[in-house]
């Protein structure tokens, strides 16, 4: 199995100098906006790809990270000092002597690919004399664009060592996204001599329509005739299109197209034409929630691909295993890694019910509470406390359900996510508050509960430091029930209605404020 081991990119897009080590089957990347998921793909299809003109068409003005371009702008841009771009793709062992060598910024022996961007020396003159100039624009028209193995050596979109799939469903109606999805899976059923043999014989049939179809037509032009193109633009490759029964997939729905893409991609072929990489970009959109079952439930089977998949999908993310994750960050170049969770939380989330787990994951700072009363009123004590509106703090508020407060835990102690467990003692605080969490609290997680065992729940804590307001609302009507029993036994229509009526007046318990008060502060 042929096998992508790492990714070191220097001055690309948004990295300035980043290395990813991969997991040999499955990598789910994700990350808050703009923390460069889709970036990392983009760095895998072009390196894989070869080909100079897919550069070309996305700039190298939007390759370059813009930071390193900034700087050289307001230096002394000195020629000697101007900035490289590279993407290395480190193999593990092909026994392809052409693939070998230590031609890579590690400066070791090993399989490997390479982009390497960087100004052409020919040009050196011309170079200096625009750096020189009073308004300076870079000069990206003068660098070299090459892809080369780690021996060495050039190839080419021709000259593949690995076959790939880059199937990007954020963009599934994009022309140019179809017509490279297209590109990619006719070149992963034919050869690269087969190709040249069709494209030629696809320009000949052309010639023939000219003269055979067209020729009488021609003939009453005089000086002129008509002709039919045979460009770059109007090749085989460009016209090919792919359909199910008598429809065109790029006539399809957006679902049905992402299906049909992502199904065509995991299926297994002949060991002459099977691909070697997948990459998924966002593969939930635009599926059903029963579709998005059968996608998980496909990739879940497919052993003989090594795959990268971004979302933001818990589910995706869950049921494919955190320990798969690949975690990027919009305010660091680092990336971290679920591998070190234990068995059981990975597996707990593969089989939990929906869940907020990528919420959790992407959060600075995080209060998980227990229930939906909780959740309700936490917005308003928060603002009673702090005088500050929660959505202004970059504070998440998850209800997880008592029994997944240590699943949470395992994720935030490994990634260092300040979190604030906000629970009920369930008369016996020591054991269920104290010693439940014992290997978890440190400085960036605490647990918040009442420490008085006779106020066991959330809605007695609630009726003891709001009794006035909670007799003025719910006695009215009250049969049997008293308003503390009523409160117990309708948990979260009461919250609401405590939030509806009185939001502003509500007293927060003194546990729930230090949680407050805690998780604020840096």
């Amino acid at each position: 199995m042929r096998i992508i081991t790492k990714l070191k990119v220097k001055n690309y897009k948004r990295f300035e100098n980043t290395e990813l080590v991969f997991n040999d089957d499955l990598n789910i990347i994700v990350g808050d906006n703009e923390s460069g998921k889709s970036s990392i793909l983009q760095a895998i299809d072009i390196v894989i790809s070869g080909s100079r003109t897919k550069v070309d068409t996305i700039g190298l003005e939007s390759l370059f990270n813009a930071n390193i371009i900034d700087a050289f702008m307001s230096g002394d841009k000195k020629y000697k000092d101007l900035p490289e771009l590279f993407i290395e793709l480190y193999l593990n062992e092909q026994n392809n002597f052409k693939l070998n060598g230590q031609n890579n910024s590690d400066g070791i022996i090993c399989d490997g690919l390479s982009l390497i961007c960087k100004p052409n020396d020919d040009f050196s003159e011309e170079i200096v004399e625009i750096l020189n100039q009073d308004h300076v624009c870079f000069p990206f028209e003068y660098y070299t664009i090459s892809f080369q193995t780690f021996s060495g050596q050039s190839y080419t979109g021709y000259r593949r060592f690995l076959k790939k799939i880059f199937i990007d469903n954020s963009a599934i109606n994009n022309e140019y996204a179809a017509r490279e999805y297209i590109k990619d899976v006719y070149a992963k059923h034919v050869a690269p001599k087969e190709r040249a043999k069709y494209a030629n014989e696809y320009r000949r049939s052309k010639s023939s329509y000219v003269n055979e179809i067209l020729g009488s037509v021609n003939e009453k032009l005089g000086d002129y005739s008509f002709d039919i193109k045979t460009d770059i633009k109007s090749n085989l490759n460009n016209d090919l299109s792919i359909k199910e029964g008598d429809i065109s997939i790029v006539n399809m729905g957006q679902g049905k197209q992402c299906f049909i893409k992502t199904e065509f991609a995991l299926a297994n072929g002949t060991p002459q034409n099977d691909v070697d990489i997948l990459l998924l970009e966002e593969p939930e959109n635009h599926l059903s929630h029963i579709n998005m079952h059968k996608l998980i439930d496909r990739i879940q089977k497919t052993h003989s691909k090594q795959m990268f998949l971004t979302t933001h999908s818990n589910m995706i993310s869950t049921r494919l295993d955190l320990r798969k994750v690949i975690m990027l960050n919009s305010n660091d170049e680092n990336s971290l890694k679920l591998k070190d969770i234990p068995d059981t939380t990975a597996k707990f989330f593969m089989k939990s019910p929906d869940n907020t787990v990528l919420e959790y994951i992407l959060s600075k700072k995080v209060i998980l509470v227990e229930g939906d009363a909780e959740y309700i009123l936490i917005e308003d004590f928060f603002k009673t406390v702090i005088n500050k509106e929660l959505c202004e703090s970059d504070i998440h508020v998850i209800s997880v359900g008592g029994t997944s407060f240590k699943r949470y835990l395992d994720i935030g102690k490994q990634l260092g996510i300040k979190t604030a467990v906000v629970r009920d003692n369930d008369k016996d605080y020591q054991k269920n508050c104290i010693d439940l969490y014992s290997d978890y609290q440190n400085d960036l997680i605490e647990v918040f509960a009442d420490a008085d065992n006779t106020k066991y729940t959330f809605e007695i804590n609630m009726y003891s430091c709001n009794m006035d307001i909670c007799d003025e609302i719910f006695t009215p009507g009250r049969v049997s029930l008293t308003v503390q029993e009523y409160m117990l036994k309708n948990k979260a229509e009461a919250a609401f209605e405590l939030l509806d009526k009185k939001a502003g007046e509500l007293i927060p318990p003194k546990y729930i404020e230090d949680a407050i008060k805690w998780i604020v502060r840096d």
